[in-house]
């Protein structure tokens, strides 16, 4: 690794370490709590006071004015909220970079109300590399948990079951924080308070400087951090029908040389779901159908808990400490009913199925950051250690019995599963300027994990109980994963381009005490991005490429099978392969006074390609995931941002795709050739006496692969929001799912059997939410916060 880096450094400066232009260079922050100011105005005057050059400070603070000529000049500063700053200096023949450091801008008292008042970004922002959602400025989005949020962010979608898929492909990396997390893994984003979430990263197209994994790409949830000096925080109360309470306060603190932050959430959910199957099979040419009915009363208690502190040893130096905890306890209720009826459809037998299930989850974090920036612009080391850990345990309780053609109590049957995991994370990173428009940055991570299940299944036997169907094992799971990265980007003019490698090996070992499933598997992978852009004025076009890998889940890896329908059971597979993507997209991104425009085209070849596959077995369908030969996508995206009028803001996404799937499994060929569209139509209204207004519709045209069709998909959701006491408090109605169009209609069909379901998981869903927002400091100290350490 360490020599991989070093030859990409020495080519790197071999071809890009020249043709440098007259510039000058620096970074702008508060020069009081040492915070980088973005969108600063720079501006450079000659001798004569006639303006050289004009530009605005990044992201980051760091500025760079190039095209300059050689003399005595002066260098200004203008931002909303602080006063301007102005300071002379030179540019001296043969020395073409001129660095001025950190510029400090002291804030206007008399201005920073205006700011905190009238200063607002669009919930939706459009830009080239990423799109960013603010959760704040979204109506839908402040009842719910995470899955609403990422329902209302351009080019993702959440099913039902609350998998996520970006651009309709599932192979997503979700992120908390720029970090991997146990809170993204098992439907767990659903424990999220909304409240706690401050935006939404999407990145199709990752760097090196990210993990490979997702060939989708990756979607990265930030969650809120104290932004105001002194005291201050919100409580947040939520009620709904179905019930969904929710309580969740939070309260900070902030100084000069420390940051406190802490959300909670308290919370009590039901859910109803209605599950219908007809089905046809084919017995030694005898014909039978069945009609099947699943009632789900599923109900939700959670707490989570998240705390922290930055403290700033110095101006250059700051060390975060954070925990979180989320624990949940799920009771759950279903009841079955089975029709099964001869090949005339006259009446054979009916069965019924009563289930209730009992799960608790507790899940830990502890997590560390120490960042060091340096007085060189840009340059910053950070080193980051999380540690993991989570036990859960389910038990479910099963009684069956015949009505018809006689009744009938079958022996009951119990299960049980108690799984445990540990996950240590370790992971530096440090960026090195070059000059002031090259940057290299180079960084090493190593994740290693080590899971635990075990699984029992049990009959009744009169008085006692006894294993049934032989299912009883222990599994271990152990993972590690070591990577290494480096990258190095540059500007030419109009032209910009950024260029990384990445390494990533993995070793896994799947071991269980029957020594069913013992397996090992080692691959090392080379993980090349590129990334070009030009900008034009008012736009930017852009191409990049990279390589990324999709790693099974444990959910897909377990073979352990729930034995709720008697019908139908998914079982995981062991022996599942990663698949590996080679990702190419082209994008445009415009913008005018009122409108955003925002096209790209993709194209991405997966190898390895991952899909279930559905088989009958003994009466039994057992759904698996499996290997195909590989998966070509092709398709092109559309999204754009309007807004006409200052109280109206109108967002549009479509996205077409056309896809290519070659492969085989037990024989059945399984090629296919298919094409699908998804399209979004979001508005947000801002009414007379400080009322808002959102609708938001969404559709997924119908999909099929070999076996599976799945039928169109549409939702309607609307909230309405006032806000109350001097904008002190907020009263917002919300409705999801209205009028309950969101219903997964599907078909498979294969040599001897024919199935037709429609699965409503979550019924239409109506909240009122209260919150009451409270900062115990005088508004002239509010700063901006320190944001380095949890991005």
């Amino acid at each position: 690794m360490k020599n991989l880096i070093t030859c990409i450094l020495i080519l790197f400066f071999h071809l890009f370490g020249h043709s440098q232009q007259i510039s000058v260079s620096g970074k702008v922050e508060d020069k009081t709590t040492k915070v980088a100011l973005p969108y600063v105005t720079v501006s450079v005057k000659d001798s004569s006071l006639k303006t050289v050059v004009i530009g605005v400070t990044d992201d980051k603070g760091i500025f760079n004015l190039e095209g300059l000529p050689i003399g005595k000049m002066t260098i200004s500063f203008s931002f909303m909220g602080y006063q301007n700053y102005a300071q002379p200096f030179e540019i001296i023949s043969g020395r073409p970079k001129t660095e001025l450091g950190t510029i400090g801008l002291s804030t206007d008292a008399v201005q920073l109300n205006a700011v905190e008042i009238n200063g607002q970004k669009p919930n939706i922002s459009l830009k080239l590399d990423k799109k960013v959602f603010e959760v704040g400025k979204d109506v839908l989005s402040q009842n719910g948990s995470a899955h609403d949020v990422l329902n209302g962010v351009p080019s993702v979608a959440v099913s039902p079951t609350g998998s996520v898929s970006l651009r309709g492909n599932s192979s997503v990396l979700v992120l908390i924080n720029g970090r991997q997390s146990g809170l993204t893994q098992n439907n767990a984003l659903d424990q999220i308070a909304a409240d706690q979430i401050e935006r939404i990263e999407v990145i199709t197209n990752p760097s090196s400087r990210y993990d490979a994994s997702g060939s989708a790409g990756i979607i990265n949830i930030i969650l809120k951090k104290n932004k105001k000096s002194g005291f201050s925080g919100q409580v947040r109360l939520v009620a709904g029908s179905p019930n969904d309470s929710r309580l969740n306060p939070s309260i900070n603190y902030k100084s000069e040389k420390i940051n406190i932050f802490s959300n909670f959430s308290i919370r009590s959910s039901d859910y109803v779901g209605l599950y219908t199957t007809n089905q046809s099979t084919m017995n030694n040419g005898t014909l039978s159908y069945l009609n099947h009915v699943q009632n789900e009363d599923r109900h939700d208690d959670g707490k989570l808990i998240y705390f922290g502190a930055d403290y700033f040893i110095d101006e250059h130096r700051t060390i975060t400490a954070a925990f979180l905890k989320n624990a949940t306890k799920d009771n759950d209720k279903t009841h079955l009913l089975y029709n099964y009826n001869k090949a005339d459809h006259a009446k054979d037998s009916t069965l019924t199925r009563q289930g209730k299930s009992l799960e608790k989850r507790d899940y830990n974090q502890l997590e560390f950051n120490y960042t060091q920036t340096f007085k060189q612009p840009a340059k910053k080391w950070t080193i980051d250690v999380q540690y993991d850990w989570w036990n859960s345990d389910k038990d479910w309780n099963l009684s069956t019995q015949r009505l018809y053609p006689t009744v009938l109590k079958y022996p009951g049957i119990r299960t049980s599963s108690i799984g445990s995991s540990k996950d240590l994370l370790v992971q530096s990173d440090f960026t090195q300027p070059i000059d002031s428009v090259s940057v290299f940055e180079f960084g090493v991570k190593t994740e290693i994990r080590k899971v635990a299940s075990n699984f029992l299944a049990e009959q009744e036997e009169g008085n006692t109980w006894s294993i049934y169907q032989n299912i009883e094992n222990d599994m271990n799971y152990d993972e590690t994963i070591a990577s290494g990265y480096a990258q190095y980007s540059n500007k030419k003019g109009r032209f910009n381009y950024m260029l990384g490698l990445r390494n990533e090996f993995t070793k896994i070992a799947i071991t269980d005490v029957k020594n069913t499933y013992n397996d090992d598997k080692k691959y090392s992978q080379l993980f090349p991005t590129v990334n070009l852009s030009y900008k034009f004025d008012a736009a930017t076009l852009q191409l990049n490429y990279s390589k990324r890998i999709n790693r099974p889940s444990l959910y897909a890896l377990y073979p352990f099978n729930e034995l709720t329908d008697l019908n139908s059971q998914y079982i995981g597979n062991p022996d599942l392969n990663p698949s590996f993507t080679d990702v190419f997209e082209l994008a445009f991104l415009k913008t005018w006074k009122t409108f955003t425009l925002n096209p790209s085209v993709y194209y991405q070849w997966e190898s390895g390609y991952i899909q279930d596959f559905t088989y009958r077995e003994n009466d039994i369908f057992f759904t698996t995931p499996i290997n195909i030969q590989h998966e070509i996508r092709s398709g092109a995206e559309l999204s754009t941002l309007y807004n006409p009028v200052k109280w109206l803001q109108i967002n549009m996404e479509m996205n077409f795709y056309h896809f290519t799937q070659k492969g085989s499994y037990q024989e059945e060929n399984l090629d296919y050739k298919g094409q699908t569209f998804t399209g979004r139509l979001n508005t947000q209204i801002k009414l007379p006496v400080k009322f808002s207004f959102q609708g938001r519709y969404n559709f997924r045209g119908a999909q099929q692969n070999a076996q599976t069709k799945n039928d169109a998909l549409q939702s309607l959701d609307f909230g309405l929001s006032k806000t109350l006491l001097k904008d002190k408090a907020t009263l917002v109605f919300d409705v999801t799912n209205a009028f309950n169009l969101r219903q997964n209609k599907s078909t498979t069909t294969g040599t001897d059997y024919y199935i037709a379901e429609n699965n409503i998981p979550n019924a239409a869903r109506y909240r009122l939410s209260f919150v009451y927002r409270f900062n115990l400091t005088d508004p002239k100290a509010i700063r901006q916060a320190n944001s380095a350490n949890r991005n």
